[in-house]
């Protein structure tokens, strides 16, 4: 484990594992890196594994500046800069996967390939609003978990229940301007990167692989389809898929099912060009 400099403070990660394919990890929104406890092992096994906690989250201090996707984006490239190596799969959830999706635009040097777990852009613009005034209330950090906690309600298996409180209880503990700027970040108009229909230009431009899970209830929340998913993802190995019956945090409702699948797009991608 270590800890970076960025700027004004300190960025914490873990780095384990080894072979020729890093995966990068990036967990979302008043989150921190616990999220991936169940893929860093497996995926350590054959993979160097890298797992930060994104500024102003878990073990990582705040640093001066935003919250916005970019802004996190900026943090990895500096993460995976000082790292070195070959370029990486980043797999992001949520906001993780939007932050994903600005490394693989603005520094495709960096990333060899995106897997964008239930992504955190795509939404309608009069959705977005809505979500970012409720974030301009006098307690953000209630309304986030709140929000958070409702998103896991689709799990179906009663073994999963704890997830909901885990996430609310974990909610709870984020600084209140943390939880304000991540939301609004990701929901304040104009966004290219996350509200439709400029998303959707900007998400064209990660010229590498892109595999989509989502959650069938998320799509339909967005207002979106597995087609959208696939337009704005333009890479000829990319693909998209949507589960039913789950609810936010897929990796860790399905988790055997998740790291088949993972390993397994990881495994067969297209060499990268010279």
């Amino acid at each position: 484990m270590g800890h970076l400099i960025v700027g004004d403070g300190q960025l914490f990660y873990t780095d384990e594992g080894t072979g020729d394919e890093s995966v990068l990890f990036v967990h979302g929104g008043t989150c921190d890196s616990h999220d991936w406890a169940p893929q860093i092992e497996p995926f350590a096994v054959r993979h160097r594994v890298i797992a930060p906690d994104l500024r102003g989250h878990g073990r990582s201090s705040a640093v001066s500046g935003g919250l916005a996707p970019r802004d996190f984006a900026d943090d990895l490239a500096a993460l995976l800069d000082h790292l070195g190596g070959r370029p990486a799969v980043v797999v992001g959830h949520s906001l993780g996967a939007a932050v994903a999706s600005v490394l693989a635009v603005e520094r495709p040097d960096l990333v060899r390939a995106v897997v964008a777990v239930d992504p955190a852009y795509g939404f309608d613009p009069e959705f977005a609003a809505g979500v970012a005034a409720a974030f301009r209330a006098p307690d953000p950090v209630a309304v986030a978990a709140a929000v958070l906690a409702g998103m896991e309600a689709a799990v179906i298996e009663p073994g999963l229940a704890w997830l909901a409180t885990w996430h609310r209880r974990r909610t709870l503990g984020t600084a209140p301007e943390v939880a304000a700027g991540v939301f609004q970040g990701l929901f304040d108009a104009p966004n290219e990167v996350t509200l439709r229909p400029g998303a959707e230009d900007y998400l064209r431009r990660r010229a590498c692989p892109v595999l989509t899970v989502s959650s069938d209830a998320s799509l339909k929340a967005k207002g979106i389809d597995l087609g959208w998913e696939q337009a704005v993802s333009p890479h000829p190995y990319s693909a998209a898929v949507a589960w039913d019956g789950v609810g936010h945090w897929i990796h860790q409702e399905r988790v055997a099912e998740f790291n088949e699948l993972v390993l397994g797009w990881i495994a067969a991608l297209p060499a990268s060009p010279a």
